[in-house]
Protein backbone atom coordinates (compact mmCIF):
# COMPACT_ATOMS: atom_id res chain seq x y z
CA UNK A 1 0.00 0.00 0.00
CA UNK A 2 1.24 3.58 -1.00
CA UNK A 3 -1.08 5.74 -0.14
CA UNK A 4 -0.24 8.48 2.44
CA UNK A 5 -3.44 10.08 3.18
CA UNK A 6 -5.25 7.66 4.89
CA UNK A 7 -3.53 4.98 7.12
CA UNK A 8 -6.13 2.25 7.67
CA UNK A 9 -3.54 -0.38 9.51
CA UNK A 10 -2.85 2.13 11.89
CA UNK A 11 -6.71 3.03 12.47
CA UNK A 12 -7.54 -0.56 12.61
CA UNK A 13 -4.55 -1.00 15.47
CA UNK A 14 -6.45 2.24 17.47
CA UNK A 15 -9.67 0.17 17.23
CA UNK A 16 -8.22 -2.85 18.44
CA UNK A 17 -6.04 -0.52 21.44
CA UNK A 18 -9.15 1.13 22.42
CA UNK A 19 -11.27 -2.40 22.90
CA UNK A 20 -8.30 -4.11 25.11
CA UNK A 21 -8.59 -0.29 26.87
CA UNK A 22 -11.56 -0.96 28.04
CA UNK A 23 -11.61 -4.37 28.81
CA UNK A 24 -8.52 -3.74 30.83
CA UNK A 25 -10.58 -0.96 32.87
CA UNK A 26 -13.42 -3.56 33.39
CA UNK A 27 -11.21 -5.93 34.47
CA UNK A 28 -9.02 -3.02 36.96
CA UNK A 29 -12.67 -1.87 37.96
CA UNK A 30 -14.04 -5.49 38.93
CA UNK A 31 -10.87 -6.24 41.12
CA UNK A 32 -11.20 -2.90 43.13
CA UNK A 33 -14.82 -3.49 43.53
CA UNK A 34 -14.81 -7.36 44.39
CA UNK A 35 -17.95 -6.47 41.98
CA UNK A 36 -18.81 -8.27 38.64
CA UNK A 37 -21.57 -6.06 37.91
CA UNK A 38 -20.90 -2.50 38.80
CA UNK A 39 -22.90 -0.80 36.52
CA UNK A 40 -25.88 -1.86 34.33
CA UNK A 41 -24.52 -2.52 31.27
CA UNK A 42 -22.09 -4.82 32.96
CA UNK A 43 -25.47 -7.39 33.10
CA UNK A 44 -28.56 -5.72 33.35
CA UNK A 45 -30.62 -8.72 33.84
CA UNK A 46 -28.19 -9.67 36.66
CA UNK A 47 -28.44 -6.59 38.09
CA UNK A 48 -32.47 -6.36 38.33
CA UNK A 49 -32.24 -9.77 39.95
CA UNK A 50 -29.07 -8.94 42.28
CA UNK A 51 -30.94 -5.88 43.12
CA UNK A 52 -33.75 -7.83 44.39
CA UNK A 53 -32.20 -10.53 46.21
CA UNK A 54 -30.29 -7.09 48.14
CA UNK A 55 -34.39 -5.80 49.30
CA UNK A 56 -35.55 -9.56 50.22
CA UNK A 57 -31.90 -9.79 52.01
CA UNK A 58 -32.04 -6.40 54.25
CA UNK A 59 -35.66 -7.33 54.90
CA UNK A 60 -35.03 -10.54 56.13
CA UNK A 61 -31.79 -9.15 58.19
CA UNK A 62 -34.51 -6.51 59.90
CA UNK A 63 -37.14 -9.38 60.68
CA UNK A 64 -33.97 -11.53 62.38
CA UNK A 65 -33.29 -8.49 64.63
CA UNK A 66 -37.40 -7.84 64.99
CA UNK A 67 -37.08 -11.61 66.25
CA UNK A 68 -34.64 -11.01 68.85
CA UNK A 69 -36.16 -8.29 70.08
CA UNK A 70 -39.54 -9.76 70.49
CA UNK A 71 -37.33 -12.50 72.78
CA UNK A 72 -35.76 -9.97 74.78
CA UNK A 73 -39.10 -8.31 75.57
CA UNK A 74 -40.83 -11.53 76.46
CA UNK A 75 -37.89 -12.54 78.93
CA UNK A 76 -38.28 -9.69 80.31
CA UNK A 77 -41.37 -10.32 80.87
CA UNK A 78 -41.18 -13.82 81.90
CA UNK A 79 -39.04 -12.72 84.91
CA UNK A 80 -41.46 -10.01 86.11
CA UNK A 81 -43.59 -13.18 86.09
CA UNK A 82 -41.50 -15.41 88.29
CA UNK A 83 -41.56 -13.06 90.33
CA UNK A 84 -44.98 -13.37 90.76
CA UNK A 85 -45.29 -16.89 91.17
CA UNK A 86 -43.14 -16.42 93.79
CA UNK A 87 -45.24 -14.19 95.68
CA UNK A 88 -48.16 -16.40 94.98
CA UNK A 89 -47.04 -19.56 96.35
CA UNK A 90 -45.78 -17.67 99.46
CA UNK A 91 -49.66 -16.22 99.65
CA UNK A 92 -50.84 -19.81 99.51
CA UNK A 93 -48.41 -20.86 102.04
CA UNK A 94 -49.85 -18.08 104.37
CA UNK A 95 -52.82 -19.00 104.01
CA UNK A 96 -52.49 -22.86 104.43
CA UNK A 97 -50.55 -21.91 107.65
CA UNK A 98 -53.27 -19.37 108.73
CA UNK A 99 -55.85 -22.17 108.36
CA UNK A 100 -54.36 -24.56 111.22
CA UNK A 101 -56.32 -22.75 113.66
CA UNK A 102 -56.11 -25.11 116.58
CA UNK A 103 -52.28 -24.09 116.79
CA UNK A 104 -51.98 -20.85 115.62
CA UNK A 105 -52.77 -17.11 117.56
CA UNK A 106 -54.92 -14.00 116.15
CA UNK A 107 -51.68 -12.24 116.50
CA UNK A 108 -49.79 -14.75 114.33
CA UNK A 109 -52.78 -14.67 112.00
CA UNK A 110 -52.55 -11.35 112.22
CA UNK A 111 -48.77 -11.63 111.24
CA UNK A 112 -49.36 -13.68 108.23
CA UNK A 113 -52.24 -11.08 107.01
CA UNK A 114 -49.40 -8.38 107.40
CA UNK A 115 -47.15 -10.15 104.85
CA UNK A 116 -50.36 -11.39 102.50
CA UNK A 117 -51.23 -7.96 102.01
CA UNK A 118 -47.40 -7.08 101.57
CA UNK A 119 -47.70 -9.11 99.20
CA UNK A 120 -50.02 -8.46 97.34
CA UNK A 121 -48.60 -5.04 97.05
CA UNK A 122 -45.61 -6.04 95.64
CA UNK A 123 -47.44 -7.96 92.66
CA UNK A 124 -49.24 -4.59 92.06
CA UNK A 125 -46.25 -2.81 91.78
CA UNK A 126 -44.38 -5.22 89.12
CA UNK A 127 -46.92 -5.48 87.18
CA UNK A 128 -47.43 -1.34 87.36
CA UNK A 129 -43.71 -1.35 86.59
CA UNK A 130 -42.45 -4.05 84.35
CA UNK A 131 -41.28 -2.56 81.14
CA UNK A 132 -38.75 -2.61 78.18
CA UNK A 133 -37.79 0.12 76.47
CA UNK A 134 -40.46 2.56 77.83
CA UNK A 135 -43.60 -0.25 76.56
CA UNK A 136 -45.31 -1.30 79.46
CA UNK A 137 -45.52 -5.00 79.64
CA UNK A 138 -47.91 -6.47 82.39
CA UNK A 139 -50.17 -3.75 83.48
CA UNK A 140 -52.60 -4.15 80.45
CA UNK A 141 -51.36 -1.79 77.89
CA UNK A 142 -50.65 -5.02 76.29
CA UNK A 143 -53.71 -6.23 76.03
CA UNK A 144 -56.97 -5.96 74.12
CA UNK A 145 -59.39 -3.56 74.06
CA UNK A 146 -63.23 -5.01 74.30
CA UNK A 147 -66.16 -2.94 73.86
CA UNK A 148 -70.32 -3.95 74.32
CA UNK A 149 -69.57 -6.93 76.58
CA UNK A 150 -72.35 -7.28 78.84
CA UNK A 151 -71.80 -9.35 82.30
CA UNK A 152 -75.45 -10.81 81.89
CA UNK A 153 -74.05 -12.78 79.60
CA UNK A 154 -70.22 -12.81 79.86
CA UNK A 155 -68.77 -13.10 83.30
CA UNK A 156 -65.13 -12.49 82.19
CA UNK A 157 -62.71 -12.73 78.86
CA UNK A 158 -59.36 -13.18 78.12
CA UNK A 159 -58.14 -12.52 74.28
CA UNK A 160 -54.78 -14.04 74.08
CA UNK A 161 -55.00 -12.82 69.71
CA UNK A 162 -56.59 -11.15 67.57
CA UNK A 163 -55.98 -10.30 63.63
CA UNK A 164 -56.96 -6.60 62.46
CA UNK A 165 -56.58 -7.37 58.96
CA UNK A 166 -58.44 -5.15 56.77
CA UNK A 167 -60.55 -3.32 59.77
CA UNK A 168 -60.09 -1.31 62.75
CA UNK A 169 -62.83 -3.61 64.78
CA UNK A 170 -63.53 -7.61 65.22
CA UNK A 171 -67.22 -8.23 66.06
CA UNK A 172 -67.52 -11.62 68.18
CA UNK A 173 -70.96 -13.36 68.51
CA UNK A 174 -71.54 -16.22 71.09
CA UNK A 175 -74.62 -18.29 70.60
CA UNK A 176 -75.00 -21.19 73.22
CA UNK A 177 -76.16 -24.51 71.41
CA UNK A 178 -76.26 -26.42 74.58
CA UNK A 179 -76.30 -25.57 77.80
CA UNK A 180 -73.90 -26.17 80.60
CA UNK A 181 -75.59 -28.75 83.34
CA UNK A 182 -74.77 -29.86 86.40
CA UNK A 183 -75.11 -33.33 87.66
CA UNK A 184 -78.63 -33.91 89.20
CA UNK A 185 -80.22 -36.15 91.54
CA UNK A 186 -83.78 -35.99 92.30
CA UNK A 187 -85.49 -38.18 95.09
CA UNK A 188 -89.43 -37.76 94.97
CA UNK A 189 -91.01 -36.29 97.82
CA UNK A 190 -94.14 -38.33 97.12
CA UNK A 191 -94.79 -41.12 99.52
CA UNK A 192 -98.38 -41.72 99.95
CA UNK A 193 -98.14 -44.46 98.23
CA UNK A 194 -96.42 -46.26 101.12
CA UNK A 195 -99.03 -44.96 103.47
CA UNK A 196 -97.07 -42.40 104.77
CA UNK A 197 -96.40 -38.53 105.19
CA UNK A 198 -94.71 -36.80 101.69
CA UNK A 199 -91.25 -35.51 102.02
CA UNK A 200 -89.67 -37.62 105.07
CA UNK A 201 -87.60 -40.55 105.29
CA UNK A 202 -89.74 -43.65 105.99
CA UNK A 203 -87.00 -45.46 107.80
CA UNK A 204 -83.82 -44.50 109.34
CA UNK A 205 -81.29 -44.02 106.37
CA UNK A 206 -77.72 -43.99 105.49
CA UNK A 207 -76.39 -42.67 102.75
CA UNK A 208 -73.10 -41.80 101.01
CA UNK A 209 -72.70 -38.85 99.15
CA UNK A 210 -69.59 -38.45 96.92
CA UNK A 211 -68.64 -35.56 94.56
CA UNK A 212 -65.98 -33.63 93.44
CA UNK A 213 -64.15 -32.85 96.20
CA UNK A 214 -64.97 -36.10 98.43
CA UNK A 215 -66.93 -38.40 100.10
CA UNK A 216 -69.03 -38.58 103.42
CA UNK A 217 -71.74 -40.77 105.12
CA UNK A 218 -75.04 -39.25 106.69
CA UNK A 219 -77.24 -41.03 108.64
CA UNK A 220 -81.26 -39.55 109.01
CA UNK A 221 -83.91 -40.60 111.66
CA UNK A 222 -87.01 -41.83 110.63
CA UNK A 223 -89.25 -39.04 109.58
CA UNK A 224 -86.98 -36.79 108.94
CA UNK A 225 -88.36 -33.88 106.91
CA UNK A 226 -86.18 -33.25 103.15
CA UNK A 227 -85.90 -29.77 104.61
CA UNK A 228 -83.55 -31.04 107.37
CA UNK A 229 -81.78 -33.63 104.91
CA UNK A 230 -80.87 -30.27 102.48
CA UNK A 231 -79.64 -28.43 105.27
CA UNK A 232 -77.13 -31.44 106.49
CA UNK A 233 -75.97 -32.13 102.85
CA UNK A 234 -75.04 -28.10 102.35
CA UNK A 235 -73.26 -28.30 105.51
CA UNK A 236 -70.80 -30.69 103.92
CA UNK A 237 -70.50 -29.06 100.26
CA UNK A 238 -67.03 -27.84 100.89
CA UNK A 239 -66.08 -31.35 101.68
CA UNK A 240 -67.95 -32.81 98.93
CA UNK A 241 -68.73 -31.02 96.58
CA UNK A 242 -72.42 -31.81 96.28
CA UNK A 243 -75.21 -29.54 97.27
CA UNK A 244 -78.76 -30.18 97.34
CA UNK A 245 -82.51 -28.31 97.74
CA UNK A 246 -86.00 -28.88 97.57
CA UNK A 247 -87.01 -28.91 93.66
CA UNK A 248 -90.71 -26.73 94.72
CA UNK A 249 -91.23 -25.00 97.47
CA UNK A 250 -92.49 -28.07 100.07
CA UNK A 251 -91.01 -31.42 101.22
CA UNK A 252 -93.34 -32.87 99.26
CA UNK A 253 -92.13 -31.90 95.92
CA UNK A 254 -88.80 -33.85 96.34
CA UNK A 255 -84.91 -33.36 96.78
CA UNK A 256 -82.51 -32.71 93.88
CA UNK A 257 -78.79 -33.71 94.34
CA UNK A 258 -76.68 -31.31 92.42
CA UNK A 259 -72.54 -30.72 91.76
CA UNK A 260 -71.53 -27.60 93.31
CA UNK A 261 -70.03 -27.06 89.80
CA UNK A 262 -71.11 -27.56 86.11
CA UNK A 263 -69.26 -29.24 83.56
CA UNK A 264 -68.05 -32.69 82.80
CA UNK A 265 -65.73 -32.75 85.64
CA UNK A 266 -68.44 -32.49 88.13
CA UNK A 267 -70.38 -35.19 89.45
CA UNK A 268 -72.70 -36.28 91.99
CA UNK A 269 -73.29 -39.70 93.41
CA UNK A 270 -75.60 -40.77 96.34
CA UNK A 271 -76.37 -43.97 97.42
CA UNK A 272 -78.14 -45.26 99.76
CA UNK A 273 -75.93 -48.18 102.15
CA UNK A 274 -78.47 -49.49 104.50
CA UNK A 275 -81.49 -50.82 101.73
CA UNK A 276 -83.99 -52.43 103.63
CA UNK A 277 -85.21 -55.78 103.13
CA UNK A 278 -89.06 -54.71 102.11
CA UNK A 279 -88.65 -52.97 98.98
CA UNK A 280 -92.14 -50.92 100.29
CA UNK A 281 -90.18 -49.62 103.10
CA UNK A 282 -87.60 -47.71 100.95
CA UNK A 283 -88.32 -44.45 99.36
CA UNK A 284 -85.06 -43.37 98.79
CA UNK A 285 -85.56 -44.47 95.32
CA UNK A 286 -83.29 -41.19 93.24
CA UNK A 287 -83.40 -40.52 89.38
CA UNK A 288 -81.93 -38.38 86.61
CA UNK A 289 -82.75 -37.24 83.43
CA UNK A 290 -81.51 -38.47 80.76
CA UNK A 291 -80.38 -36.38 77.56
CA UNK A 292 -80.36 -32.79 77.83
CA UNK A 293 -83.85 -31.85 79.77
CA UNK A 294 -83.45 -29.27 81.86
CA UNK A 295 -85.15 -29.18 85.22
CA UNK A 296 -88.58 -28.51 86.09
CA UNK A 297 -89.76 -26.33 88.81
CA UNK A 298 -92.47 -28.19 91.33
CA UNK A 299 -93.28 -31.47 91.42
CA UNK A 300 -93.60 -32.06 87.17
CA UNK A 301 -90.31 -33.38 86.83
CA UNK A 302 -91.84 -36.71 87.94
CA UNK A 303 -93.82 -36.87 84.74
CA UNK A 304 -90.83 -36.81 82.42
CA UNK A 305 -90.28 -39.23 79.80
CA UNK A 306 -86.72 -38.72 80.28
CA UNK A 307 -86.73 -39.80 83.82
CA UNK A 308 -84.33 -42.99 84.83
CA UNK A 309 -83.01 -44.54 87.70
CA UNK A 310 -79.84 -44.13 88.72
CA UNK A 311 -77.43 -43.19 91.73
CA UNK A 312 -74.55 -41.23 89.87
CA UNK A 313 -74.90 -38.38 87.25
CA UNK A 314 -72.25 -36.25 85.41
CA UNK A 315 -72.52 -32.55 84.43
CA UNK A 316 -72.21 -31.53 80.95
CA UNK A 317 -69.98 -28.22 79.14
CA UNK A 318 -71.46 -25.58 77.64
CA UNK A 319 -71.40 -25.79 73.91
CA UNK A 320 -71.24 -22.81 71.73
CA UNK A 321 -70.32 -20.87 68.38
CA UNK A 322 -68.12 -18.10 68.23
CA UNK A 323 -68.52 -16.37 64.97
CA UNK A 324 -69.70 -19.73 63.81
CA UNK A 325 -66.69 -21.55 64.56
CA UNK A 326 -67.42 -24.38 67.57
CA UNK A 327 -65.72 -23.59 70.51
CA UNK A 328 -64.43 -25.70 73.37
CA UNK A 329 -66.85 -25.94 76.36
CA UNK A 330 -65.04 -26.62 80.17
CA UNK A 331 -68.26 -26.12 82.65
CA UNK A 332 -68.76 -22.40 81.95
CA UNK A 333 -65.90 -21.39 80.00
CA UNK A 334 -65.61 -21.59 76.37
CA UNK A 335 -62.32 -21.46 74.35
CA UNK A 336 -61.09 -20.73 71.03
CA UNK A 337 -57.81 -20.43 69.12
CA UNK A 338 -57.46 -19.98 65.49
CA UNK A 339 -54.90 -18.25 62.88
CA UNK A 340 -56.62 -15.14 63.54
CA UNK A 341 -58.25 -15.19 66.82
CA UNK A 342 -57.80 -16.78 70.29
CA UNK A 343 -59.89 -16.14 73.45
CA UNK A 344 -61.41 -17.54 76.37
CA UNK A 345 -64.89 -16.59 77.92
CA UNK A 346 -66.56 -17.01 80.88
CA UNK A 347 -70.55 -17.07 80.39
CA UNK A 348 -72.66 -15.67 83.04
CA UNK A 349 -74.69 -18.87 84.33
CA UNK A 350 -77.76 -17.93 83.37
CA UNK A 351 -76.84 -17.40 79.30
CA UNK A 352 -75.20 -20.35 79.79
CA UNK A 353 -78.14 -22.60 80.69
CA UNK A 354 -80.64 -21.37 78.02
CA UNK A 355 -79.52 -22.10 74.32
CA UNK A 356 -82.92 -19.59 73.52
CA UNK A 357 -81.57 -16.67 74.33
CA UNK A 358 -80.00 -14.13 71.70
CA UNK A 359 -76.17 -14.47 70.74
CA UNK A 360 -74.21 -12.46 72.90
CA UNK A 361 -72.30 -9.63 70.87
CA UNK A 362 -69.10 -7.48 71.66
CA UNK A 363 -66.47 -6.05 69.69
CA UNK A 364 -62.90 -6.33 70.02
CA UNK A 365 -61.76 -2.53 69.27
CA UNK A 366 -57.69 -2.38 69.07
CA UNK A 367 -55.21 -3.30 71.79
CA UNK A 368 -52.79 -5.92 71.64
CA UNK A 369 -49.13 -6.81 70.46
CA UNK A 370 -48.30 -7.12 66.80
CA UNK A 371 -45.07 -9.00 66.53
CA UNK A 372 -43.58 -8.00 62.85
CA UNK A 373 -41.81 -11.59 61.98
CA UNK A 374 -41.37 -11.36 58.25
CA UNK A 375 -39.68 -9.61 55.83
CA UNK A 376 -43.24 -8.44 54.40
CA UNK A 377 -45.74 -6.59 56.32
CA UNK A 378 -49.17 -8.96 55.65
CA UNK A 379 -50.91 -10.44 57.87
CA UNK A 380 -49.13 -14.11 57.34
CA UNK A 381 -45.93 -12.79 58.37
CA UNK A 382 -47.61 -11.01 61.50
CA UNK A 383 -48.42 -12.74 65.24
CA UNK A 384 -50.75 -10.95 67.40
CA UNK A 385 -50.89 -12.14 71.74
CA UNK A 386 -52.20 -10.30 74.51
CA UNK A 387 -50.75 -10.19 77.56
CA UNK A 388 -53.47 -9.57 80.47
CA UNK A 389 -52.61 -7.23 83.47
CA UNK A 390 -51.07 -9.32 86.33
CA UNK A 391 -52.15 -6.87 89.22
CA UNK A 392 -53.72 -8.39 92.18
CA UNK A 393 -57.50 -6.69 91.39
CA UNK A 394 -56.92 -8.87 88.10
CA UNK A 395 -55.84 -11.78 88.73
CA UNK A 396 -57.72 -15.11 89.86
CA UNK A 397 -61.14 -14.17 88.96
CA UNK A 398 -63.32 -17.16 90.76
CA UNK A 399 -67.00 -16.89 90.52
CA UNK A 400 -68.27 -16.36 93.95
CA UNK A 401 -72.00 -16.39 94.52
CA UNK A 402 -72.75 -15.43 91.07
CA UNK A 403 -69.74 -12.72 91.24
CA UNK A 404 -66.08 -12.41 90.29
CA UNK A 405 -63.57 -11.93 93.28
CA UNK A 406 -60.46 -11.43 92.55
CA UNK A 407 -56.46 -11.64 94.26
CA UNK A 408 -57.22 -8.09 95.50
CA UNK A 409 -60.27 -9.32 98.01
CA UNK A 410 -57.76 -11.29 100.21
CA UNK A 411 -55.91 -8.04 101.84
CA UNK A 412 -57.14 -6.62 104.95
CA UNK A 413 -60.59 -5.60 105.61
CA UNK A 414 -61.64 -7.44 102.07
CA UNK A 415 -64.11 -10.28 101.62
CA UNK A 416 -61.65 -12.95 101.61
CA UNK A 417 -58.49 -11.88 104.36
CA UNK A 418 -57.84 -13.82 107.00
CA UNK A 419 -59.96 -11.49 109.73
CA UNK A 420 -63.05 -11.87 107.90
CA UNK A 421 -65.97 -13.87 108.60
CA UNK A 422 -65.00 -16.42 105.13
CA UNK A 423 -61.64 -16.34 106.15
CA UNK A 424 -62.32 -17.52 109.57
CA UNK A 425 -64.21 -20.07 108.88
CA UNK A 426 -64.10 -21.38 105.66
CA UNK A 427 -60.51 -20.84 103.56
CA UNK A 428 -61.71 -22.55 100.43
CA UNK A 429 -62.84 -19.53 98.46
CA UNK A 430 -59.44 -17.73 99.74
CA UNK A 431 -57.95 -21.08 97.93
CA UNK A 432 -59.93 -21.07 94.93
CA UNK A 433 -58.85 -17.14 94.11
CA UNK A 434 -55.02 -18.37 95.42
CA UNK A 435 -54.79 -21.59 92.82
CA UNK A 436 -56.73 -19.37 89.92
CA UNK A 437 -54.41 -16.31 90.34
CA UNK A 438 -51.71 -19.15 89.94
CA UNK A 439 -53.01 -20.65 87.02
CA UNK A 440 -53.48 -17.64 85.42
CA UNK A 441 -49.78 -16.30 85.70
CA UNK A 442 -48.33 -20.43 85.24
CA UNK A 443 -50.90 -20.37 81.88
CA UNK A 444 -49.49 -16.87 80.39
CA UNK A 445 -46.11 -18.07 81.22
CA UNK A 446 -46.74 -20.69 79.65
CA UNK A 447 -48.12 -18.92 76.42
CA UNK A 448 -45.41 -16.70 75.80
CA UNK A 449 -43.18 -19.49 76.42
CA UNK A 450 -44.67 -21.49 73.54
CA UNK A 451 -44.63 -18.44 71.81
CA UNK A 452 -40.88 -17.52 71.74
CA UNK A 453 -40.15 -21.73 71.29
CA UNK A 454 -42.62 -22.32 68.67
CA UNK A 455 -42.91 -19.00 66.14
CA UNK A 456 -39.84 -16.80 67.52
CA UNK A 457 -37.44 -19.61 67.59
CA UNK A 458 -38.32 -21.23 64.35
CA UNK A 459 -38.88 -18.14 62.51
CA UNK A 460 -35.56 -17.38 63.31
CA UNK A 461 -33.82 -19.76 62.26
CA UNK A 462 -35.73 -19.90 58.90
CA UNK A 463 -35.01 -16.33 58.56
CA UNK A 464 -31.31 -17.16 59.31
CA UNK A 465 -31.27 -20.25 56.58
CA UNK A 466 -32.86 -17.97 53.56
CA UNK A 467 -30.71 -15.61 54.72
CA UNK A 468 -27.80 -17.39 54.21
CA UNK A 469 -28.97 -18.52 50.62
CA UNK A 470 -29.86 -15.55 49.40
CA UNK A 471 -26.62 -13.43 50.32
CA UNK A 472 -24.81 -16.96 48.41
CA UNK A 473 -27.15 -16.41 45.52
CA UNK A 474 -26.69 -13.13 45.24
CA UNK A 475 -22.84 -13.40 45.45
CA UNK A 476 -22.69 -15.69 42.45
CA UNK A 477 -24.86 -13.41 40.31
CA UNK A 478 -22.35 -10.28 41.85
CA UNK A 479 -19.58 -10.62 43.07
CA UNK A 480 -16.70 -11.05 41.52
CA UNK A 481 -14.87 -14.21 40.77
CA UNK A 482 -11.05 -13.13 41.19
CA UNK A 483 -9.39 -16.28 39.32
CA UNK A 484 -11.12 -15.16 36.49
CA UNK A 485 -10.83 -11.27 36.67
CA UNK A 486 -7.27 -11.73 36.89
CA UNK A 487 -6.64 -14.24 33.96
CA UNK A 488 -8.65 -11.57 32.21
CA UNK A 489 -6.83 -8.91 33.25
CA UNK A 490 -3.31 -10.50 32.24
CA UNK A 491 -4.90 -10.85 29.00
CA UNK A 492 -6.10 -7.42 28.32
CA UNK A 493 -2.68 -6.16 29.58
CA UNK A 494 -0.76 -8.48 27.16
CA UNK A 495 -3.02 -7.42 24.59
CA UNK A 496 -2.68 -3.40 25.28
CA UNK A 497 0.89 -3.88 24.91
CA UNK A 498 0.97 -5.71 21.70
CA UNK A 499 -1.86 -3.09 20.29
CA UNK A 500 0.91 -0.10 21.09
CA UNK A 501 3.70 -2.03 19.38
CA UNK A 502 1.01 -2.67 16.48
CA UNK A 503 0.28 0.68 16.37
CA UNK A 504 3.66 2.21 16.49
CA UNK A 505 4.56 -0.23 13.48
CA UNK A 506 1.58 1.41 11.40
CA UNK A 507 2.49 4.66 11.94
CA UNK A 508 6.30 3.89 10.64
CA UNK A 509 4.83 2.33 7.32
CA UNK A 510 3.47 5.58 6.02
CA UNK A 511 6.80 7.12 6.09
CA UNK A 512 8.74 4.43 4.31
CA UNK A 513 6.80 5.95 1.42
CA UNK A 514 9.47 8.68 1.36
CA UNK A 515 11.82 6.23 -0.27
CA UNK A 516 10.40 6.27 -3.41
CA UNK A 517 11.34 10.21 -3.93
CA UNK A 518 14.88 9.22 -3.59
Amino acid sequence: MTRINTNISSLISQQRLNRSGLDLQTRLERLSTGLRINRGRDDPAGLIISERLSTDISSISQAIKNGERASSVIATTEGSLTEITDLLNSIKALAVEAANTGALSDEERAANQLQIDSAIQSITRISNTASFGGLKLLDGSLDYITSGISSAEISSASITSASFVSTSSINIDVDVLSSAQKGNLYLSGDNSGAGAGDGRILSATTIQIRGPEGVRELVFLESTTYTAMVTAINNLTAVTGVEASLIGAADSSGIVFSSSGYGSDSFVSVERLDKPANAADDNFSLSRLDGNAAIVSGGAIWGSPDLVSATRDVGADVSALINGTLASGNGLTISVNSPTLGMELLLNETFALDPTLTAASFDITGGGSLFQLGPDITALQQSNIGIQSTSAESLGGTLVNGGLQFLSSLSKGQANSLDSAAGRSNFSTLQDIVDKSIDDVSILRGRLGAFERNVLDTNRRSLQSAFENLTASRSVIRDADFATETSALTRAQILQSAGISVLSLANQQSQQVLQLLG
